[in-house]
């Protein structure tokens, strides 16, 4: 598997741990009132998230720099 390959497997599996820490924090928010390690809980995916979204996003930008 090459690089880019790479970065978009691992961006599926970050937007499914996205999914699964705000899943959790809207369960634990209609619980009662959520300890702070549940409500920041979504931000290290999202941060992730945003890099290799950042990322897959420049690179076609990128090739048509490179072929000139």
């Amino acid at each position: 598997m090459n690089w880019n390959t790479w970065i978009r497997q691992i961006h599926r599996w970050l937007s499914i741990a996205f999914m699964v820490t705000v899943v959790a924090n809207f369960v634990a928010m209609g619980l009662g009132e959520p300890s702070p390690w549940v409500v920041y809980s979504p931000l290290p995916p999202l941060f992730m998230l945003m890099f290799t979204g950042l990322y897959m996003f420049v690179l076609p930008y990128a090739a048509k720099w490179r072929s000139g």
